[in-house]
């Protein structure tokens, strides 16, 4: 992510990036951009927020590490003694409800406390976490038993209001999707969207084949620098752009039992033969449904890009070829 989405970012957050960056506990720096004088978050509190924490590489002045508006869901975070002198708790304690603000912290003291091992590719020691505290559910008096059944109904209703948004917004989404990207698309009558880009050969797969295929996942809205919001691929130059690549994943066209996929990706891979190419758009009841599952939040429209390379029949060794 390039400086200048964290500038409108902020702006878009509400807020204002003219103050100088202030001396925090230990090697901690940071910057309130908005403040509503509301009471200050205390150990023991239970807090929702928003926010992004990047990192400079080698590559990438502003690598982004997490990204709650990208992925549409809010961190909740219970809040703890501080593990060490300006971590993110001691900065998080600064702000209240409706407050931003940007921290940089010392990579080497989160790793060396979280065990989490740092970025490779580093081109500095710091981690920046730009915040916008959306809830506080303060702790006070309450003894551990009863704030806990608090925490509990609390988390309850924000993911209920959270999960009904989504429902009511996911038909505008695929609208928009297949609007911004100028698709022709067929709609199937279980109302799976689809734009074949080559129909392969005759052969059609079963459910009780396995596939052999070339495919990439993402959601319908783009991250916020304006790249493909990929969740899934066997392509490892997308998942690099994408910012999910992983040396322990091998990028092939991955043998999938055709079965056991969603059931929106099982209906546009049978529309095609081996060789084919098709873009699938599935209604959240095609995907993952009310329940979501992983990096996806119930109630999401997905995207599809597949071509397929080759069917498997059951107890048969090689796939069938183009």
């Amino acid at each position: 992510m390039k400086k200048g989405i964290i500038i409108l970012l902020a702006a878009a957050l509400g807020l204002s990036a003219c103050n100088k960056f202030e001396k925090g506990e230990g090697d901690m720096t940071y910057k309130i951009y908005k403040s509503d004088g509301k009471p200050k978050i205390q150990d023991g509190d239970y807090v929702k927020l928003n926010g992004v924490q990047t990192v400079e590489t080698n590559t990438n002045p502003d690598s982004v590490m997490v990204n709650t508006y990208d992925n549409e869901r809010p961190a909740f975070f219970a809040i703890s003694k501080s593990m060490f002198k300006g971590d993110l708790a001691s900065g998080l304690k600064l702000l209240g409800e409706g407050d931003s603000a940007v921290f940089k912290l010392n990579l080497d003291s989160m790793e060396k406390y979280s065990g989490q091992p740092k970025p490779k590719g580093l081109k500095s020691n710091i981690a920046s976490f730009t915040i916008k505290i959306e809830k506080v559910l303060h702790k006070g008096k309450d003894p551990d038993s009863i704030f806990e059944a608090k925490k509990r109904l609390f988390f309850e209703a924000e993911y209920k209001a959270l999960n009904e948004k989504n429902k009511t917004v996911e038909p505008a989404k695929i609208a928009k999707y297949v609007a911004d990207n100028d698709l022709k698309v067929t709609t199937a009558p279980s109302g799976l969207q689809y734009v074949i880009s080559a129909p392969g050969n005759s052969e059609r797969a079963t459910l009780t084949d396995t596939v052999l295929m070339d495919y990439t996942g993402q959601f319908t809205n783009k991250k916020s620098n304006g790249t493909l919001n990929v969740f899934d691929t066997s392509d490892a130059k997308i998942a690099k752009e994408a910012g999910i690549f992983s040396e322990s994943v091998q990028y092939v066209p991955r043998s999938l039992p055709l079965g056991q996929l969603p059931q929106g990706v099982i209906q546009g891979i049978q529309l095609i033969g081996v060789g084919g190419k098709i873009k699938m758009i599935l209604p959240s009841k095609l995907g993952f449904g009310e329940n979501g599952g992983g990096p996806i939040n119930p109630f999401t429209p997905l995207v599809f890009d597949v071509e397929l390379k080759g069917i498997i029949k059951p107890n048969a060794g090689l796939p069938l070829a183009k």
